[in-house]
């Protein structure tokens, strides 16, 4: 069994108190690889690091931080299959989604290399006649960022990749479920020769390696993607020193089907919205509301599409649609969301029970006759389970839709151009998917509203999250000769 390591200040290293954390594979439920277990005092360290490596980071030219993220993603794509085939071993996801996770996150690399000549500030205009007004974009110096086991790898780039092409450097922390991929990484950013502390990891539980990620004082800003209580325990340890805070947390993604809708295409992208990465994905479809007059014929198509959906390990089976749920808490918790839906008056039409033996599998489920006021409504589910809600006016269904405490995305299933102005207009979500699957560009801005998240991701508007403003006057002699 393989043993990894920490990265802190340019060289590969374990644990101060020499503890380890075993990664189990939720396919098998055989433990595959030991990692460090870091200390407050490990964490410390990597941040000094960081905090000693930043100014001349910083002053290193911006197309030249670029050409180290160039050289990492063509790492990236040179170890495509290896790493693939690690992500799908420590999460359980399908290779062929594993594959695409790797190869976006190189072109990830290159799309944020390239706003190295493109970010900017302003020249604004004084209401003096002897001064000028510039507004500069500056680094923010240390951040962190604490990344959920779904997306592994390619968090690791949404969160360093903007981070260092601004003059940031960077502590990340893997999720527990999944550092393998992580130390992959790790070890192409050393072959790429970034200077040691630009980029720092460390490998731990979230409460204590978290609460020094969040509360050390030399760092600038942190980053994390996960669920609500820990995004609500960020904010509480970021507190102490005013760390600014960027948060990506849960979702309860609606998805209106309207009368008019395209069928064949409603129900293909609500099927592979909602079991890609067996349902584990923030921002995917978590409940479905059908106009009433397709209901039935929506629902009939819904059941036989999720009947088609095949599950198993996905390195032993390459002919499969989903791979297992992350662990054996995240089954129980699915099923127990399943049973209590079906205590509040719902019907499971298809699956509805986990799969029992080895691994965290969990059946494709359908449930109709859900309604806003059950849990399963409510609370994300995080497993390949659709409700289904039926609804009988648009107003109806947008009421419907925003009746949640979440606010990431949602989708439309309409040929309306009216219907869909009208909807976007009205919904209370930081995204919104019209005639598609719900995924997200890197050209966009994936930010949540109410409980989903502060700040966002990905393009000019993700890049700026990791810049901080500076302005000055600059007042002149005009009459010099």
């Amino acid at each position: 069994m393989q043993k990894h390591q920490m990265y802190i200040n340019g060289q590969f290293t374990d644990a101060e108190n020499g503890e380890w954390m075993d990664v189990t594979n939720p396919s098998t439920d055989e433990t595959v690889s030991q990692v460090p277990k870091a200390t407050r005092g490990d964490v410390a360290r990597a941040i000094d690091a960081a905090e000693a490596a930043q100014s001349a980071w910083e002053e290193t030219p911006a197309v030249e931080r670029g050409v180290y993220l160039h050289k990492i993603a063509d790492g990236i794509r040179k170890q495509a299959d290896e790493i693939a085939r690690l992500i799908s071993e420590e999460v359980g996801k399908t290779l062929e989604l594993s594959t695409v996770e790797v190869h976006f996150t190189a072109d990830y690399m290159d799309y944020m290399a390239e706003w190295a000549r493109r970010y900017e500030g302003e020249i604004v205009q004084s209401d003096r006649d002897n001064e000028n007004i510039f507004v500069f974009k500056r680094a923010i110096g240390v951040t962190t960022g604490i990344l959920p086991w779904n997306f592994p790898f390619f968090l690791i780039a949404r969160k360093m990749a903007p981070a260092l092409i601004t003059g940031n450097t960077i502590v990340v922390k893997p999720s527990a479920e999944s550092p393998n991929n992580a130390v992959a990484f790790t070890k192409i950013v050393d072959q790429a020769g970034l200077p040691k502390g630009v980029f720092n990891l460390v490998t731990g539980r979230g409460g204590e390696v978290g609460n020094e990620l969040a509360s050390n004082p030399k760092v600038g800003m942190v980053s994390l993607t996960g669920s609500v209580p820990a995004g609500q325990k960020v904010m509480e340890a970021a507190a102490e020193n005013i760390i600014k805070v960027s948060l990506e947390l849960g979702g309860k993604a609606p998805a209106i089907v309207h009368k008019d809708a395209d069928l064949d295409l409603a129900v293909k992208s609500v099927v592979d919205s909602r079991v890609i990465n067996t349902g584990q994905v923030c921002n995917c479809a978590e409940r479905v509301y059908v106009h009433e007059e397709i209901k039935e014929e929506f629902t009939n198509r819904l059941v036989e599409a999720m009947k088609a959906v095949k599950y198993g390990d996905p390195l032993k089976n390459s002919d499969i649609h989903m791979g297992p749920l992350i662990n054996k808490d995240a089954q129980d918790s699915v099923q127990a969301k399943v049973d209590r839906a079906v205590e509040q008056g719902a019907k499971v039409l298809l699956g509805g029970k986990k799969v029992e033996g080895t691994g965290s599998f969990y059946e494709p489920t359908v449930i109709a006759d859900a309604s806003n006021e059950m849990e399963i409504i409510q609370e994300e589910i995080f497993g390949p389970v659709i409700p289904i809600v039926s609804f009988s006016t648009l107003d109806e269904a947008i009421e419907l839709a925003n009746d949640s405490e979440f606010g990431l995305t949602s989708s439309l299933y309409t040929q309306n151009l009216n219907v869909a102005m009208k909807v976007v207009k009205r919904l209370k979500y930081g995204e919104t998917y019209i005639n598609r699957e719900n995924f997200e560009a890197m050209q966009g801005f994936h930010a949540g509203w109410r409980k989903s998240g502060i700040g966002g991701a990905d393009g000019k508007h993700g890049l700026n999250e990791y810049l901080q403003t500076q302005v000055v006057y600059l007042q002149y002699d005009k009459d010099i000769q």
